[in-house]
């Protein structure tokens, strides 16, 4: 009777993983650019644990700016701009069609800068 139970337990874990349940689509590159009161590009790289970190390169002021935070299960970025974190880079990656999308604010140097990114996974 343990054995079955076990057996069918057991069933129902796989079943209930789901390959949406995981951030192995999101691993990698991914990179676009941003528009706003400010314009230019960014990319960030994915790891097997969520954790994100790229860069942020203005053309108007010829700056690189550091992007680190953390993707969740379901593609969600939280991510900040700067160290010690300046603003936010959050928004949404997309693992069906590899497209990404959200909103940047950075409020250092004032008057704060703010707009919207897009971009795609490139590897």
């Amino acid at each position: 009777m343990k054995k079955i139970f076990l057996l069918v337990f057991t069933a129902i874990l796989f079943m209930g993983c789901k390959d949406e349940d995981t951030i192995y689509d999101f691993i990698g590159t991914w990179a676009g650019t941003y528009t706003g009161t400010q314009k230019g590009t960014w990319n960030i790289v994915v790891a097997s644990d969520g954790k994100v970190t790229g860069t942020l390169s203005s053309e108007q002021t010829i700056e690189n700016y550091q992007i680190s935070g953390q993707l969740s299960e379901s593609g969600d970025l939280n991510a900040t701009i700067g160290s010690p974190s300046d603003g936010q880079f959050i928004g949404k990656l997309n693992r069906s069609n590899k497209k990404a999308s959200g909103t940047w604010v950075n409020e250092v140097p004032t008057p704060s800068k703010s707009g919207t990114w897009k971009g795609e996974k490139t590897s």
